[in-house]
Parts: structure tokens; sequence; C-alpha cells
């Protein structure tokens, strides 16, 4: 079927709107008719070179939910008209990750970047017959995708398409990154560099947690307001602010969880972490960087001496068959908030706006809401 997307042509040029084909799913695999796609700044990555691709163009977007229109052969658990949400990180079950209770880091998950469907190495996006990359593999910026059943979540009917869409990425990534690697503890001190659509959700899951002290850095007025509305503490401008104060804050003791998750990851960030630190204490690397970029500033010194620890995060540290429903279940019950995340929305035609007004600031989550005109 034909479809448009939201496609990157080349690196440093603006998103454009333009007809795709899409194939309908082989064996393993369901089409899937969107609701809602997020708009995430790992998307901004590709578009500035920052992630790798093979070769371009690429559809965008890796957050989305929305409703199962086709099953191909062999798919289990599915059923055209099953409501689903869309993990960036496929969850096959069987790989030695899985296996060992790793399903945020599926061997699947080795081809996010490469365009290649899981069942065949094949391509399920084409225009003028030569292959188009679908995003973490998924391609969200287009009403329908096609996708494998590892890389889909079925959940219940009753919660909001567009709400559910947010925890294919940012809230689960950012809530795992305070509760599973940031293992926060009631008492602890939790910091949380950036607050955007995954620092956000850092700081409600540090909140859930039991921190004491939920620090909350970002250089705008706008998201330091969100982030004390949902759940931090105290909030600053710069980590110079910061570090200021929290010696005070805590009796010296420091942060014991610092969490990075700036929109763009630069090497001086980690030695900015470390030293909110408290000893034995740890940073949360959830944040992306520029592939290219192997300089990290880092006191040796204090790294060793203080037992301090850096660590790297992906999808939160769980895997997305665990995570969603639970977090789910969270925001059934209240204590997860999603309807405050979604600053704006946007038509898929207004998809560059969406991404200046992430660029500017403006948004803790923009989110592209498809109607029937799209169909």
């Amino acid at each position: 079927m034909k479809v448009k997307a939201a496609v990157l042509e080349e690196i440093g040029t603006p998103w454009r709107i333009s007809e795709v084909e899409l194939g309908d799913p082989v064996a393993g695999e369901v089409q899937v008719r969107l609701a809602a796609s997020g708009l995430c700044h790992s998307d901004a990555h590709i578009q500035s070179g920052a992630s790798p691709l093979p070769f371009l163009p690429v559809v965008g977007g890796h957050e989305g939910a929305g409703v199962v229109t086709k099953v191909g052969p062999g798919v289990r658990g599915l059923a055209e008209g099953d409501h689903v949400v869309l993990a960036f990180i496929p969850a096959c079950g069987t790989c030695p990750a899985c296996a060992s209770g790793l399903q945020n880091l599926c061997d699947e998950g080795a081809g996010l970047l490469t365009g290649q469907a899981i069942a065949d190495g094949s391509y399920r996006v084409t225009r003028d017959g030569k292959p188009v990359i679908q995003m973490c593999l998924l391609g969200t910026f287009s009403p329908y995708v096609t996708v494998h059943q590892a890389s889909v979540v079925k959940i219940e009917q009753d919660v909001p398409l567009d709400k559910a869409a947010l925890l294919g990425c940012g809230v689960s990534t950012g809530w795992g990154s305070a509760t599973e690697i940031g293992g926060t503890r009631p008492g602890d001190t939790v910091v949380v560099m950036g607050i955007g659509g995954v620092g956000v959700n850092a700081v409600q899951g540090a909140a859930f947690a039991g921190a004491r002290f939920v620090v909350a850095i970002d250089p705008v007025e706008f998201k330091r307001k969100k982030a004390l509305e949902l759940g931090a503490t105290h909030a600053y401008s710069s980590v110079a602010e910061a570090a200021a104060e929290l010696p005070d804050l805590t009796w010296g003791r420091l942060a014991h969880t610092v969490i990075i998750t700036v929109g763009e990851i630069k090497g001086e960030h980690i030695q900015q972490a470390l030293g909110l630190t408290a000893k034995g204490g740890q940073v949360v690397v959830t944040g992306m960087g520029d592939f290219r970029d192997l300089n990290v500033d880092l006191n040796l010194f204090e790294l060793t001496l203080l037992q301090k620890r850096v660590q790297g995060a992906v999808f939160g540290g769980v895997g997305p068959r665990t995570q969603i429903p639970k977090l789910l279940n969270l925001y059934r019950s209240g204590r997860l908030r999603l309807d405050e995340l979604i600053t704006t929305t946007y038509r898929l035609e207004d998809i560059n706006q969406g991404y200046q007004d992430l660029a500017d600031g403006r948004n803790l989550r923009g989110v592209v809401h498809y109607s029937d005109a799209d169909y």
C-alpha cells in the first residue's frame, strides 16, 4: 500500500513528506494503523548525523501506538483489532540477552538503524523500488507501519493511544533510569540533568521510588516549572547553580544518583555529573551523544578513591514487555502522569515545526496525531 511519511533525504535537511510503498506483513510481522507518534530527540540525532545510518532515505519515528490491521503467518498473541504500543527496542525472548533477563538488550537490536526487517533481512518500506530505512525498524512518522512482533506490546483498550505511545521510548526510558538502573531508594537524593521527554519521567520515577530530594536541572524555565509539578523538589538552571546548593541541601552528602538526560550528551557532562555524586554513588548516562565522539571528561582520582560509578542505560534497564504493562497500571492508578507530558500536538505535515519547538525548549513531548485524512 502507498502511505505518506516524514522522510529524511539528506543529513542536515528538514523532514520531507513523501509517498512511500509499505509492504504487507510476512511471517512474524503485523501491520499497525497508528493513532499517534511521539517526537523524540533521537530522531533529531539521525537528522544531524549524530547516529549512524548505512544509507538514506529514512522514515523517522520510533515512538507510537495504534491498532493491528493485518497479521502475518506464525504471529502469536496478536490479532486484528488489538491495541498495541511499539517499543523502539525489540524483545525476541529467546536470544542470550533476553534469556538472561536483559530484554532491553535483545540481540535483534543490533539492526535497529539498518532498516533490514528482523523476519527476513529485506525492507518493508520502499520508494521507486529502492529501500527506505525505518527508524528503529518502526518508522512511526507514517500512519501505517509493518513491524516484527518482537517490537509490539499488546495493551488493554482502556488507555488512550496517544498517551500509550509515549511508553514506547521516553517514559519507559526515563522512569527506569531512576527506578531500575538508578536503583532509587526511599530517602535518596536524585539529580536529573535535562528535563525533556525522558528526563521528566526520571523525575517522576525518582519521586515514585521515595527519593527525599529530586533535583531537576534545565536552563529552560518552563521545563523547571513542569519538573516541580511532576515530582521534583528543587529545580536549578545550571549544574553550577545546583552544585552551589546541593551540599547544604544534603548535609554534604551530595546525590546518590545523577541521571544525565540532556538532549545531546557531551563529554563534559560526565564530570559535571560526577561532581554532584556522593561517595559510592553513580552517574546514569541515558542521553545520547554523537557516535563519533570518543572524548569524555573524567577525574580518575575521584572515580577511584570515592568509589563512584558511571553506568549506561537503554530503555531504563527493563524489557518492554515488563515495563510497558507495569507503567500502564501506574497510569491507571494515578501514580504515573502521562496526560501532562503532551505539550503540543501536530499534524504530520507540521513535523518540522515540532522539531523546532523541541530545539527551542517549548515541549516536554510533542506528539503527531493521525486523523482520518491521513489514512
